[in-house]
């Protein structure tokens, strides 16, 4: 569905600001309130996970620094890390094109992934042989799931 605000923005330029809190109230939340959110390591580009963040965990991890999410299983606020130390620090975030996705480029502390892993996107589509594998995109260099990159 085509969000009028962002198709506006389109022809924004380089040095056109807007008002944030104007910008996050047009963002195409779901009917729970819900947007869908790409965690992806800055420093290596890997992606790291795919969570959930309503208005107020945008506004949460903007104003700390850290990234919070909303837990759909919990009903709640998840801020990463708070329990497993595992923290995502805030570099940069990106709404796209469509105002239906947003973009987060974090400073990982240690593994991102509840598995133990680097990062939640460990199985890889085998296309050639149509099999399921646990892999990295080749052009990554990572040695080891627990290491951070």
């Amino acid at each position: 569905m085509e969000n009028s605000f962002y198709r506006e923005l389109e022809s924004i330029q380089a040095d056109d600001k807007f008002d944030l809190q104007r910008c996050i109230e047009h963002l195409s939340f779901d009917p729970q309130g819900l947007i869908p959110v790409i965690t992806q390591c800055y420093q290596s580009g890997l992606i790291l996970m795919q969570a959930w963040m309503n208005k107020a965990s945008i506004e949460k991890t903007i104003n700390s620094g850290r990234m919070v999410y909303w837990s759909r299983s919990r009903n709640a606020f998840w801020v990463k890390g708070e329990t497993s130390g595992h923290v995502q620090h805030l570099k940069s975030m990106h709404f796209d094109c469509d105002g239906d996705s947003i973009l987060c480029l974090v400073e990982q502390e240690g593994v991102a992934c509840h598995t133990g892993r680097i990062s939640c996107f460990y199985l890889q589509v085998d296309i050639k042989n149509q099999k399921l594998q646990q892999g990295f995109p080749s052009n990554l260099q990572i040695t080891s799931a627990s290491q951070e990159i």
